[in-house]
């Protein structure tokens, strides 16, 4: 077996049984790319069958001695146990030689919210007498109101909403679909948007069902979503570094400090493990102390005293 037949192999794992992004695949396969050139020039192994434990601590050294982050060196272990644990249940691999390597701690770093206050000032700031005044305030609505990544909004069709009930279906990461509320200042604001600018764009086929179009009756962009943040920030005279995936940490932040069930939260943002959601609550100290104070029989009988 060789690093390129194991590579391609795992690849096709990784895109039919795992559905992981593009982007995801292959920052997985570059982890594993450099592993085995680092194998192949250090220790003279042209297979991952030959690779040790005491190569891969070798290796991951040499990864922090050239500046790697904790975190950044946390993903690249990431990527070589899934390789090898994949190797070994394919059957391609007897011994698995990552089960002692240890992951380096990582701080939790806190997500960057804005205030119910910076977010309309924001919605304020879009130029209205611009043509694409109205769906700017829409894309902005959709970010908060139902805390979508920039992947999912500029791929958002109008036949996943269903205005009536007043809910949206997301295609998520890894294909996994969920269903989202759909409030009723950004149901209003689509609306207006479809009324006033989309109904009048020429839209090139195969776009018909996308929601967020630009002027050429195309799909937006990542960059253009990141664009139109930075210019009504900057409009609402904002300090703070915002991108779409700052009105996600907000929507997150606002329903958990307002008492939001926490799996509830995680159902909406479509997060794997309610580990990723908890970080909302490091957010508001008062939420966890509300909650023990709420639900521990301790705290309970405390309060009956």
């Amino acid at each position: 077996m060789t690093w390129d037949n194991a590579i391609e192999s795992y690849k096709s794992y990784l895109i039919l049984e795992k559905s992981l992004s593009t982007n995801s695949v292959e920052a997985y396969l570059n982890d594993i790319r450099k592993l085995a050139g680092y194998c192949a020039e250090h220790h003279q192994v042209k297979t991952p069958n030959d690779v040790t434990y005491d190569m891969l601590k070798d290796y991951l050294l040499y990864v922090g001695e050239v500046g790697v982050t904790n975190r950044t060196q946390a993903r690249c272990i990431s990527s070589i146990r899934s390789f090898f644990k994949f190797l070994v249940l394919d059957g391609q691999l007897e011994v698995n030689p990552t089960l002692l390597l240890e992951t380096p701690k990582i701080g939790r770093k806190l997500p960057n919210i804005l205030t119910v206050s910076e977010i309309d000032s924001i919605l304020n700031a879009v130029e209205m007498y611009k043509p694409e005044g109205q769906r700017n305030r829409a894309i902005i609505e959709m970010l908060y109101s139902c805390g979508l990544r920039v992947s999912e909004l500029i791929s958002l069709k109008l036949s996943n909403i269903n205005f009536r009930m007043g809910i949206v279906k997301i295609d998520g990461k890894g294909n996994k679909e969920r269903i989202v509320p759909l409030s009723k200042n950004a149901k209003a604001e689509i609306r207006q948007y479809q009324k006033v600018y989309r109904d009048y764009l020429d839209i090139e086929k195969g776009y018909e069902d996308i929601l967020f179009l630009n002027k050429r009756g195309t799909p937006l962009s990542r960059v253009m979503v990141f664009n139109i943040i930075k210019h009504l920030t900057l409009r609402a005279g904002i300090k703070k570094n915002v991108s779409p995936h700052t009105f996600r940490h907000s929507f997150a932040s606002h329903l958990v400090s307002g008492g939001a069930d926490l799996r509830a939260v995680q159902n909406m943002l479509g997060h794997e493990s309610i580990l990723t959601t908890e970080i909302y609550t490091h957010l508001d100290d008062h939420y966890l102390k509300d909650t023990i104070n709420k639900f521990h029989p301790r705290s309970k009988e405390e309060s009956k005293k």
